[in-house]
């Protein structure tokens, strides 16, 4: 009987037969599974209660008569709290979520991503952290861990340093006013991103609403779902309303 044990993010669940589960997890060593857990649904289940999508969890895993992994053993290890008490940081929770579940390669270990989406559910766990551009700046970092971070420092397209103004995802990045396409940008936003990009992070987040937030959240999600090719309902969540948007 093949057993296996890991830390696990769990993405999502759905319903499977009656009173069953299925959890999508990104585990440390094994990558993206989809795991059985039986009788989750019952009330009087155990794992209901544990396998719930934003948890970081430990779990016990035995290989059934198929391929799929059944849950023996679920135990938390972080709580997140303050993440769970708070609507916006529940919301940038599961943007963040759907944009690993819709990385496609299953059973193939990423330790790297499983630590970006630990870290990014420690920090919506903070509260000296705003949430509001959590999803934006994960989705930058993501794109920068897969080799595809956009260009910023200069024309993606010429080479020109000054002046960039504007954004274009299909292209890979910032643009000068004689190659310019896709999306105007902002100097505000060009330097928030630069910021975000270039280890400024905390001191972003602990501004509630910095000027051209909206503006590079939404470049971020554009250029996110460009990567995937495809749209993401909950990638679109947008931060709190400031000057720059």
């Amino acid at each position: 009987m093949n057993e296996l044990v890991d830390d696990a993010i769990v993405l999502r669940t759905y319903p499977s037969g009656e009173a069953d589960r299925i959890a999508v997890l990104w585990t440390r060593e094994h990558g993206k599974l989809r795991v059985l857990a039986k009788g989750a649904r019952k009330t009087t289940s155990r794992l209901g209660g544990s396998l719930e999508t934003l948890a970081h969890v430990g779990v016990d895993l035995v290989q059934g008569r198929g391929e799929r992994y059944i849950v023996r053993h679920v135990v938390h290890r972080e709580r997140y709290a303050t993440l769970r008490g708070d609507y916006d940081r529940i919301a940038a929770g599961y943007a963040v979520v759907e944009v690993v579940d819709a990385i496609p390669a299953e059973d193939v270990a990423d330790e790297g991503i499983f630590e970006l989406v630990r870290r990014v559910l420690t920090t919506l766990d903070d509260p000296s952290y705003h949430p509001g551009l959590v999803p934006a700046s994960f989705f930058l970092r993501l794109l920068a861990y897969d080799g595809s971070a956009p260009v910023l420092d200069a024309c993606v397209n010429c080479g020109r340093p000054e002046p960039l103004v504007a954004f274009d995802a299909a292209i890979g990045g910032a643009l000068c006013s004689q190659c310019r396409s896709g999306r105007p940008l902002s100097s505000d936003a060009l330097g928030l991103m630069r910021r975000i990009a270039g280890g400024e992070l905390a001191a972003v987040l602990r501004t509630a609403s910095p000027v051209g937030a909206g503006e590079v959240a939404a470049l971020a999600h554009e250029a996110i779902e460009m990567h995937f090719g495809r749209r993401l309902r909950a990638s679109r969540v947008a931060p709190p309303s400031s000057p720059g948007r």
